[in-house]
């Protein structure tokens, strides 16, 4: 498994509307793309700073989400941000997930439950994008 931790600082008042286009817009996008599990969003408590963590079944999708959709989500949550966002790679070594596959829609009510193998890798990055 593999992760994505993007981190950004907001302008004034715009958690709300960050919210909704995470919500509204980048996760139906996300849960289109080939090996996307699962993402985490964080918000400081004053709201002026975000963190999105993204799980991958493999890097190599990551790579190509990043190197296809992601632009796109940088254009549409460009005028939210104060400054560039920050992006970090990495392995996940251990995790409490339970399910392993693409992240059900808000309204599925039954989750079947599967545990998977950790894989291991050396690699990361971090770009400042």
């Amino acid at each position: 498994m593999f992760a994505r931790k993007v981190a950004a600082k907001l302008k004034p008042n715009s958690l709300t509307e960050f919210t909704n286009l995470m919500e509204r817009e980048i996760l139906p996008w996300l849960r289109d793309q080939q090996g996307f599990l699962d993402l985490i969003v964080l918000a400081a408590a004053d709201g002026r700073e975000v963190a999105t963590i993204s799980f991958w079944d493999h890097q190599g999708n990551a790579e190509a989400y990043n190197s296809t959709r992601y632009p796109e989500v940088l254009h549409t949550l460009g005028r939210l941000f104060d400054g560039h966002p920050y992006l970090k790679t990495f392995d996940v070594v251990t995790t409490t997930f339970q399910r392993v596959g693409p992240a059900p829609p808000p309204e599925a009510e039954n989750l079947v439950q599967q545990t998977g193998s950790t894989q291991h890798r050396r690699d990361s990055y971090e770009t400042i994008v």
